[in-house]
């Protein structure tokens, strides 16, 4: 069976009809006729034998069940297509090129920058973004080609996605200057059962955080759920209830000049890992090899252990 005799210009058109779900759209961000865009679609759809878009008068572009399958191998192809042109031109140079990561939002002040700035020392050449969200949002948008890697927590990964551990987060009991407790090192979470919570309250992280005091039999008392980390910190410092966090800022001082206190958990509770996430089975760039490795080295470093 002879192969299929497609050109590189014929994907990068399709990708962009498909990504646009307009082939005027598509002209516009090729900077080519609409007519270029429609004969180079046609003629890849003739050549592979199989529909891939729908044209809808008035209403754009959707893809075929066979498109949608074609465009999510086609995303990956086209990134290692560019990736092979940088490698030829930087041939005996450092990596080159743009690398796309996500973060978890709560994340991104205590992990991100570190990451970054150890990439850039190794790989200069290479151009990192960053989109930060929560959870779900990071996930699709590993799945979608958004971002390539995504630094994020180890839990609710699903099959389809990979990861690399580069750090663990213990849990900690956070309670005000004044608390009764402020004074210990350590608590069992029991003793806060009768005190108001206040919970950061993040897809994912508030049942997480929840089954916490849950599993050490008893229903947390929320007083107030809030997005925002720092916010938590600064009820509780305020007096408006203990929380549990996982990430520990270098200084006691809220925003608003207030202190709080941070308590170790006797009850046995598991770390959250931290990871560096992509997609399972999808060869990734060398720019975000690079990634991973920094990322591994300075996870290595800062637990101590030969690099």
């Amino acid at each position: 069976m002879a192969e299929p005799a497609f050109t590189l210009t014929q994907l990068r058109y399709f990708a962009a009809a498909a990504e646009q779900g307009s082939m005027t759209a598509a002209s516009r961000q090729l900077m080519v006729s609409q007519s270029a865009v429609s004969t180079a679609v046609a003629q890849l759809e003739k050549e592979l034998g199989v529909q891939l878009l729908l044209r809808h008068h008035a209403r754009g572009l959707t893809l075929t069940a066979a498109g949608e399958e074609f465009y999510r191998e086609l995303r990956s192809y086209l990134v290692h297509t560019s990736e092979l042109v940088e490698v030829a031109r930087s041939a005996g140079q450092a990596l080159v090129g743009e690398l796309v990561v996500g973060c978890f939002t709560t994340l991104g002040p205590f992990e991100l920058p570190r990451l970054l700035a150890a990439c850039e020392a190794d790989h200069p050449g290479i151009r990192v973004s960053v989109v930060e969200d929560e959870h779900a949002a990071l996930k699709h948008a590993l799945r979608s080609g958004r971002c390539e890697l995504a630094l994020m927590y180890g839990y609710d990964l699903d099959d389809d996605i990979d990861h690399v551990r580069i750090g663990l987060a213990a849990p900690y009991v956070l309670v005000g200057k004044g608390h009764r407790l402020a004074r210990r090192k350590r608590v069992a979470l029991a003793e806060l059962a009768d005190d108001p919570m206040v919970l950061l309250d993040l897809p994912h992280s508030g049942p997480y955080l929840e089954r916490i005091a849950a599993s050490a039999g008893f229903r947390p008392q929320i007083r107030h759920r809030t997005a925002g980390f720092e916010t938590v910190r600064a009820m509780v410092a305020n007096g408006q209830g203990w929380s549990v966090l996982n990430q520990r800022p270098a200084s006691r001082t809220t925003y608003d000049g207030a202190e709080v206190v941070t308590l170790e958990i006797s009850d046995p509770v598991d770390p959250l890992e931290i990871v560096v996430a992509s997609m399972k089975g999808v060869r990734l760039t060398a720019r975000a090899q690079a990634f991973v490795r920094s990322s591994v080295r300075v996870a290595r470093r800062r637990a101590g252990r030969p690099e």
